[in-house]
């Protein structure tokens, strides 16, 4: 290979190079941590069914605010109780603990009354059709 050629694929290879960096991006992505929660709203909870448990509501991080998240009922786990969300602070900034079912000797065993069966009509059924 002559100097020339060798000179030329330099050239050729630098100018690629050149023309490919030339229209490089960098993009940087800035997450701001959470700062602390406001405090929580007072919520009553509904007077409960058995067989039910009471979840209060938390404050969410959402596209860069807190936003409230209300209450809720949920079904009971038997040997559970719910442990709401929380936010705790970790080396200078907050982070939301989800709300989660914790293993509990001191939780009442989950009494559900089941739905009634429809007493039993001789096959007779009433479709609408009063007396005919």
């Amino acid at each position: 290979m002559s100097h020339k050629t060798i000179a030329r694929s330099l050239v050729l290879s630098l100018a690629l190079l050149a023309g490919g960096t030339a229209f490089a991006q960098i993009n940087f992505n800035i997450v701001l941590a959470p700062p602390a929660p406001p405090a929580p709203r007072h919520e009553l909870a509904p007077a409960l069914q058995p067989g039910y448990a009471w979840a209060p509501g938390y404050w969410a991080w959402n596209n860069g605010q807190h936003v409230w998240v209300r209450g809720r009922t949920m079904l009971q786990r038997d040997g559970y109780i719910w442990a709401p969300d929380r936010w705790v602070q970790q080396g200078g900034t907050y982070v939301r603990e989800p709300g989660r079912w914790e293993r509990s000797l001191e939780a009442k065993p989950v009494k559900v009354k089941k739905p009634k069966k429809p007493k039993h009509d001789n096959g007779r059924r009433n479709h609408g059709n009063s007396g005919k």
